[in-house]
């Protein structure tokens, strides 16, 4: 939880260009010590999630190919059963 103070709409100090520097210097500050508590993945992990990322898109890929062969062909005997016009 934050310990820091919210800016009251009569504070002056942090407005105008002096105002902006000193917050984008706090926002910098605030994102190195989160970035510090990242919990890094390992090298076998991201290799193991790239792998399952690679194979589950090929699988779904030729899944979609494979659904859209078959419901094209059911179309187009659809087209040829009802004598529609080529």
């Amino acid at each position: 939880m934050s310990t820091e103070t919210l800016e009251q709409p009569g504070d002056r100090s942090l407005r105008g260009p002096l105002g902006w520097w000193r917050r984008s210097g706090e926002f910098l500050t605030e994102v190195r010590n989160e970035m510090k508590r990242v919990t890094w993945p390992s090298q076998r992990e991201v290799y193991a999630t790239t792998v399952v990322v690679i194979l589950t898109s090929v699988f779904f890929g030729l899944y979609l190919f494979t659904v859209d062969i078959l419901l094209n062909r059911a179309y187009e005997w659809l087209l040829r059963q009802f004598g529609a016009a080529s």
